[in-house]
Protein backbone atom coordinates (compact mmCIF):
# COMPACT_ATOMS: atom_id res chain seq x y z
CA UNK A 1 0.00 0.00 0.00
CA UNK A 2 1.54 3.34 -1.21
CA UNK A 3 2.02 5.76 1.89
CA UNK A 4 0.45 8.68 0.78
CA UNK A 5 1.63 12.40 2.28
CA UNK A 6 -0.39 16.13 2.43
CA UNK A 7 1.41 17.11 -1.06
CA UNK A 8 0.07 13.64 -3.06
CA UNK A 9 -3.43 15.72 -2.42
CA UNK A 10 -2.55 19.31 -3.88
CA UNK A 11 -3.62 20.31 -6.89
CA UNK A 12 -3.51 23.94 -8.96
CA UNK A 13 -6.83 25.83 -8.70
CA UNK A 14 -7.54 29.05 -10.40
CA UNK A 15 -9.53 31.18 -7.97
CA UNK A 16 -12.13 32.01 -11.10
CA UNK A 17 -13.57 28.23 -11.04
CA UNK A 18 -14.48 29.12 -6.95
CA UNK A 19 -17.98 29.22 -7.34
CA UNK A 20 -19.42 32.67 -5.34
CA UNK A 21 -22.56 31.79 -6.16
CA UNK A 22 -25.22 29.15 -6.94
CA UNK A 23 -26.48 28.01 -10.44
CA UNK A 24 -29.57 29.46 -11.76
CA UNK A 25 -31.36 26.56 -11.34
CA UNK A 26 -30.19 23.96 -8.72
CA UNK A 27 -30.32 20.95 -11.16
CA UNK A 28 -28.29 23.58 -13.85
CA UNK A 29 -24.88 22.66 -12.38
CA UNK A 30 -22.26 20.11 -14.65
CA UNK A 31 -22.38 16.66 -13.45
CA UNK A 32 -19.23 15.21 -14.11
CA UNK A 33 -19.86 11.23 -14.56
CA UNK A 34 -16.65 9.44 -13.31
CA UNK A 35 -17.70 6.42 -13.10
CA UNK A 36 -16.29 5.11 -15.81
CA UNK A 37 -12.61 4.80 -17.54
CA UNK A 38 -13.08 7.92 -18.96
CA UNK A 39 -14.75 11.16 -17.86
CA UNK A 40 -18.09 12.00 -19.41
CA UNK A 41 -19.36 15.80 -19.15
CA UNK A 42 -23.32 16.05 -18.08
CA UNK A 43 -25.54 18.09 -16.58
CA UNK A 44 -27.17 17.44 -13.14
CA UNK A 45 -30.77 16.77 -14.62
CA UNK A 46 -29.06 13.57 -16.09
CA UNK A 47 -28.64 12.12 -12.99
CA UNK A 48 -31.63 9.53 -12.98
CA UNK A 49 -30.86 8.12 -16.53
CA UNK A 50 -27.07 7.33 -14.99
CA UNK A 51 -29.15 5.38 -11.58
CA UNK A 52 -31.15 2.24 -11.44
CA UNK A 53 -34.53 0.76 -10.64
CA UNK A 54 -34.17 -0.63 -7.08
CA UNK A 55 -31.17 1.46 -6.43
CA UNK A 56 -31.09 3.71 -3.30
CA UNK A 57 -30.01 7.12 -2.81
CA UNK A 58 -29.25 8.22 0.72
CA UNK A 59 -29.27 12.14 1.77
CA UNK A 60 -28.17 13.84 4.41
CA UNK A 61 -31.06 16.05 5.86
CA UNK A 62 -29.51 17.98 8.48
CA UNK A 63 -30.54 22.12 8.32
CA UNK A 64 -28.12 24.50 8.16
CA UNK A 65 -28.57 26.77 10.88
CA UNK A 66 -27.82 30.49 10.65
CA UNK A 67 -24.98 30.16 13.13
CA UNK A 68 -22.91 33.55 12.63
CA UNK A 69 -23.43 35.80 15.26
CA UNK A 70 -21.96 38.82 16.48
CA UNK A 71 -21.83 41.00 19.46
CA UNK A 72 -19.49 42.82 21.53
CA UNK A 73 -17.72 42.65 25.00
CA UNK A 74 -18.57 44.70 28.08
CA UNK A 75 -15.60 47.00 27.12
CA UNK A 76 -16.88 47.69 23.60
CA UNK A 77 -14.58 45.28 21.63
CA UNK A 78 -16.67 43.56 18.70
CA UNK A 79 -16.48 39.60 18.61
CA UNK A 80 -18.25 36.79 16.52
CA UNK A 81 -19.63 33.80 17.70
CA UNK A 82 -20.04 30.72 15.64
CA UNK A 83 -22.31 28.11 16.86
CA UNK A 84 -20.90 24.69 16.69
CA UNK A 85 -23.84 22.63 18.53
CA UNK A 86 -26.90 23.53 20.83
CA UNK A 87 -26.37 21.31 24.12
CA UNK A 88 -29.24 21.86 25.83
CA UNK A 89 -32.13 24.09 25.98
CA UNK A 90 -29.86 27.61 26.82
CA UNK A 91 -26.47 26.55 26.43
CA UNK A 92 -24.33 25.54 22.81
CA UNK A 93 -20.93 25.53 22.01
CA UNK A 94 -18.71 27.61 19.64
CA UNK A 95 -16.26 29.17 18.08
CA UNK A 96 -15.10 32.82 18.83
CA UNK A 97 -13.39 35.05 17.07
CA UNK A 98 -12.24 38.08 19.27
CA UNK A 99 -8.95 40.45 19.79
CA UNK A 100 -8.45 39.41 23.81
CA UNK A 101 -10.55 36.58 24.88
CA UNK A 102 -13.03 37.73 27.90
CA UNK A 103 -12.67 35.46 31.19
CA UNK A 104 -15.58 33.39 31.79
CA UNK A 105 -18.58 35.06 33.57
CA UNK A 106 -18.27 37.26 31.15
CA UNK A 107 -21.77 38.69 29.58
CA UNK A 108 -21.58 39.68 25.85
CA UNK A 109 -23.98 41.92 24.73
CA UNK A 110 -24.82 40.13 21.15
CA UNK A 111 -26.62 41.84 17.69
CA UNK A 112 -30.47 41.55 18.32
CA UNK A 113 -30.54 42.35 22.12
CA UNK A 114 -30.35 38.98 23.98
CA UNK A 115 -26.70 38.00 26.11
CA UNK A 116 -24.51 34.90 25.46
CA UNK A 117 -22.01 34.39 29.00
CA UNK A 118 -19.32 32.87 28.48
CA UNK A 119 -18.89 29.92 30.52
CA UNK A 120 -15.22 28.23 29.70
CA UNK A 121 -13.83 26.11 27.32
CA UNK A 122 -15.28 22.81 25.56
CA UNK A 123 -14.82 19.80 25.39
CA UNK A 124 -11.89 20.26 27.67
CA UNK A 125 -10.62 23.10 30.20
CA UNK A 126 -7.89 24.04 27.11
CA UNK A 127 -10.46 22.48 24.41
CA UNK A 128 -11.05 24.75 21.13
CA UNK A 129 -14.50 25.75 21.48
CA UNK A 130 -16.53 27.58 24.27
CA UNK A 131 -19.16 27.17 26.07
CA UNK A 132 -22.10 29.52 26.35
CA UNK A 133 -25.55 30.36 27.71
CA UNK A 134 -27.97 32.45 25.91
CA UNK A 135 -30.40 34.28 27.18
CA UNK A 136 -32.96 32.52 25.22
CA UNK A 137 -33.86 29.24 23.29
CA UNK A 138 -30.64 29.16 20.23
CA UNK A 139 -32.29 28.14 17.43
CA UNK A 140 -34.93 30.97 17.93
CA UNK A 141 -31.88 33.67 18.66
CA UNK A 142 -30.01 32.22 15.19
CA UNK A 143 -32.96 32.16 13.17
CA UNK A 144 -33.75 35.65 14.20
CA UNK A 145 -30.97 37.62 14.99
CA UNK A 146 -28.29 34.60 12.81
CA UNK A 147 -26.22 35.05 9.60
CA UNK A 148 -25.97 31.98 6.83
CA UNK A 149 -22.49 30.49 8.14
CA UNK A 150 -20.97 30.77 4.71
CA UNK A 151 -17.79 29.15 3.69
CA UNK A 152 -14.06 31.03 4.35
CA UNK A 153 -13.78 30.95 0.57
CA UNK A 154 -17.16 32.66 -0.27
CA UNK A 155 -16.06 36.29 0.29
CA UNK A 156 -19.63 38.09 -0.05
CA UNK A 157 -21.83 38.69 2.69
CA UNK A 158 -24.84 36.36 3.34
CA UNK A 159 -27.49 37.26 1.53
CA UNK A 160 -31.41 36.19 0.71
CA UNK A 161 -30.40 34.00 -2.17
CA UNK A 162 -27.96 32.15 0.11
CA UNK A 163 -30.70 31.53 3.02
CA UNK A 164 -32.61 29.90 0.19
CA UNK A 165 -29.79 28.13 -2.08
CA UNK A 166 -27.33 27.08 0.52
CA UNK A 167 -29.94 24.87 2.04
CA UNK A 168 -31.56 21.50 0.68
CA UNK A 169 -35.13 21.19 -0.12
CA UNK A 170 -35.45 18.79 1.88
CA UNK A 171 -33.47 19.93 5.16
CA UNK A 172 -35.85 18.97 8.37
CA UNK A 173 -32.95 18.84 11.26
CA UNK A 174 -31.37 22.40 12.74
CA UNK A 175 -27.93 21.92 13.58
CA UNK A 176 -25.58 21.76 10.68
CA UNK A 177 -22.74 25.15 10.38
CA UNK A 178 -22.47 23.44 6.28
CA UNK A 179 -24.26 22.16 3.84
CA UNK A 180 -24.32 19.10 2.67
CA UNK A 181 -23.26 20.63 -1.05
CA UNK A 182 -23.70 17.40 -2.91
CA UNK A 183 -27.63 17.34 -2.36
CA UNK A 184 -28.09 21.46 -3.01
CA UNK A 185 -28.84 20.16 -6.65
CA UNK A 186 -31.69 18.04 -6.02
CA UNK A 187 -35.20 19.88 -7.28
CA UNK A 188 -38.53 18.50 -7.28
CA UNK A 189 -38.25 17.99 -10.84
CA UNK A 190 -35.32 15.57 -10.50
CA UNK A 191 -36.76 14.33 -7.16
CA UNK A 192 -39.62 13.49 -9.34
CA UNK A 193 -37.61 11.69 -12.10
CA UNK A 194 -35.84 9.55 -9.97
CA UNK A 195 -39.32 8.52 -8.41
CA UNK A 196 -40.45 8.00 -12.30
CA UNK A 197 -37.29 5.24 -12.59
CA UNK A 198 -37.89 3.48 -9.64
CA UNK A 199 -35.08 4.39 -7.69
CA UNK A 200 -35.69 5.08 -3.72
CA UNK A 201 -34.79 7.37 -1.41
CA UNK A 202 -33.31 7.11 2.44
CA UNK A 203 -32.09 9.66 5.10
CA UNK A 204 -29.76 10.19 7.49
CA UNK A 205 -28.59 13.12 10.06
CA UNK A 206 -24.88 14.58 9.76
CA UNK A 207 -24.64 17.81 11.69
CA UNK A 208 -21.65 19.26 9.12
CA UNK A 209 -19.48 21.05 11.65
CA UNK A 210 -17.03 24.52 11.20
CA UNK A 211 -14.29 21.65 11.13
CA UNK A 212 -14.99 20.20 7.59
CA UNK A 213 -13.34 23.43 6.68
CA UNK A 214 -10.22 22.81 8.82
CA UNK A 215 -6.95 22.26 6.90
CA UNK A 216 -4.96 19.51 7.20
CA UNK A 217 -1.58 20.64 8.94
CA UNK A 218 0.57 17.58 9.10
CA UNK A 219 2.46 16.42 5.94
CA UNK A 220 2.29 13.04 7.37
CA UNK A 221 -1.48 12.70 7.17
CA UNK A 222 -2.05 9.18 9.44
CA UNK A 223 -0.92 12.56 12.22
CA UNK A 224 -4.31 14.38 11.58
CA UNK A 225 -7.12 14.54 13.73
CA UNK A 226 -10.28 15.21 12.95
CA UNK A 227 -12.92 17.26 14.10
CA UNK A 228 -16.32 15.50 15.62
CA UNK A 229 -19.80 15.65 14.57
CA UNK A 230 -23.06 14.56 16.05
CA UNK A 231 -24.70 11.22 13.33
CA UNK A 232 -28.16 9.33 12.99
CA UNK A 233 -28.53 6.58 11.25
CA UNK A 234 -32.78 6.04 11.59
CA UNK A 235 -34.61 2.51 12.06
CA UNK A 236 -36.34 3.39 8.51
CA UNK A 237 -33.11 4.12 6.69
CA UNK A 238 -31.59 1.02 8.41
CA UNK A 239 -34.53 -1.41 6.91
CA UNK A 240 -34.30 0.30 3.34
CA UNK A 241 -30.35 -0.54 3.47
CA UNK A 242 -31.20 -4.11 4.51
CA UNK A 243 -33.79 -4.47 1.79
CA UNK A 244 -31.66 -2.92 -0.97
CA UNK A 245 -28.90 -5.89 0.00
CA UNK A 246 -31.51 -8.54 -0.02
CA UNK A 247 -32.26 -7.27 -4.08
CA UNK A 248 -28.84 -6.33 -5.02
CA UNK A 249 -29.57 -2.98 -5.35
CA UNK A 250 -26.82 -0.29 -5.47
CA UNK A 251 -26.74 2.00 -2.82
CA UNK A 252 -25.76 5.82 -3.56
CA UNK A 253 -24.23 8.52 -0.76
CA UNK A 254 -25.15 11.83 -1.51
CA UNK A 255 -22.22 14.04 -0.15
CA UNK A 256 -19.64 12.76 2.37
CA UNK A 257 -21.32 13.95 4.88
CA UNK A 258 -23.64 10.43 4.09
CA UNK A 259 -20.72 8.69 3.12
CA UNK A 260 -19.05 9.59 6.78
CA UNK A 261 -21.94 8.67 8.38
CA UNK A 262 -22.91 5.33 7.15
CA UNK A 263 -19.24 3.87 7.11
CA UNK A 264 -19.31 5.02 11.18
CA UNK A 265 -22.36 2.87 11.79
CA UNK A 266 -20.92 0.05 10.05
CA UNK A 267 -18.03 0.11 11.93
CA UNK A 268 -19.19 1.01 15.81
CA UNK A 269 -22.83 -0.72 15.16
CA UNK A 270 -23.65 2.53 16.69
CA UNK A 271 -26.90 4.36 15.10
CA UNK A 272 -26.70 7.12 16.70
CA UNK A 273 -23.23 9.00 18.57
CA UNK A 274 -20.38 11.47 17.57
CA UNK A 275 -17.77 10.44 14.58
CA UNK A 276 -14.43 11.31 14.23
CA UNK A 277 -13.49 8.85 11.47
CA UNK A 278 -10.89 9.60 9.10
CA UNK A 279 -11.11 7.72 5.76
CA UNK A 280 -7.97 7.55 3.65
CA UNK A 281 -6.79 5.56 0.50
CA UNK A 282 -6.64 2.01 1.62
CA UNK A 283 -10.01 2.43 3.55
CA UNK A 284 -12.24 -0.58 3.07
CA UNK A 285 -16.39 0.71 2.90
CA UNK A 286 -18.50 -1.53 3.87
CA UNK A 287 -21.79 0.42 2.62
CA UNK A 288 -21.30 2.80 0.14
CA UNK A 289 -21.94 1.89 -3.67
CA UNK A 290 -21.96 4.89 -5.80
CA UNK A 291 -20.65 8.86 -4.35
CA UNK A 292 -22.47 11.50 -5.16
CA UNK A 293 -20.00 14.60 -4.48
CA UNK A 294 -19.39 18.35 -5.10
CA UNK A 295 -15.14 19.42 -5.85
CA UNK A 296 -12.89 19.52 -2.69
CA UNK A 297 -10.47 21.98 -1.94
CA UNK A 298 -6.51 20.63 -2.31
CA UNK A 299 -5.50 19.09 0.43
CA UNK A 300 -8.54 18.60 2.35
CA UNK A 301 -10.14 15.57 4.05
CA UNK A 302 -12.77 15.23 1.66
CA UNK A 303 -10.35 14.70 -1.28
CA UNK A 304 -8.58 11.96 0.68
CA UNK A 305 -12.03 10.55 1.12
CA UNK A 306 -12.83 10.92 -2.62
CA UNK A 307 -9.44 9.44 -3.39
CA UNK A 308 -9.96 6.19 -1.49
CA UNK A 309 -13.63 5.85 -2.65
CA UNK A 310 -12.93 6.04 -6.36
CA UNK A 311 -9.10 5.68 -6.65
CA UNK A 312 -6.62 7.82 -5.72
CA UNK A 313 -4.96 8.38 -9.57
CA UNK A 314 -8.93 7.63 -10.69
CA UNK A 315 -10.00 10.96 -8.58
CA UNK A 316 -6.75 13.09 -9.44
CA UNK A 317 -7.22 12.60 -13.10
CA UNK A 318 -10.89 13.91 -12.53
CA UNK A 319 -9.83 16.98 -10.66
CA UNK A 320 -7.37 17.64 -14.06
CA UNK A 321 -10.40 17.31 -15.91
CA UNK A 322 -12.97 19.09 -14.22
CA UNK A 323 -10.30 21.96 -13.72
CA UNK A 324 -9.14 21.84 -17.66
CA UNK A 325 -13.28 21.93 -18.31
CA UNK A 326 -13.64 24.78 -16.12
CA UNK A 327 -15.85 23.23 -13.44
CA UNK A 328 -17.18 25.08 -10.44
CA UNK A 329 -15.41 24.16 -7.49
CA UNK A 330 -16.65 24.43 -3.68
CA UNK A 331 -20.23 24.54 -1.72
CA UNK A 332 -22.01 26.22 -4.76
CA UNK A 333 -20.05 24.21 -7.79
CA UNK A 334 -20.71 21.20 -9.99
CA UNK A 335 -21.00 18.03 -8.87
CA UNK A 336 -19.18 14.46 -9.89
CA UNK A 337 -21.00 10.86 -10.00
CA UNK A 338 -18.49 8.30 -9.12
CA UNK A 339 -18.11 4.26 -8.46
CA UNK A 340 -16.15 2.42 -5.80
CA UNK A 341 -13.29 0.91 -6.85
Amino acid sequence: MRHFTLGDFDFALPDELIAQHPAAERSGSRLLDGTGPTPVDRVFRDLPGLLREGDLLVFNDTQVVKARLFGEKPTGGKLELLVERVLGEREVVAHMKVSKKPPPGTELRMDGGFTATLLGRWPQDDGPLFRFAFSDDPYRLMEQHGHVPLPPYITHADSEEDARRYQTVFAKNPGAVAAPTAALHFDEAVLAALDARGVQRASVTLHVGAGTFQPVKTEDIAQHRMHSEWYEVPQATQQAIAQLRARGGRLVAVGTTTVRTLESWARSGQASGDTDIFITPGFAFREVDLLLTNFHLPKSTLLMLVSAFAGYEHAMDLYRHAVESRYRFFSYGDAMLLART
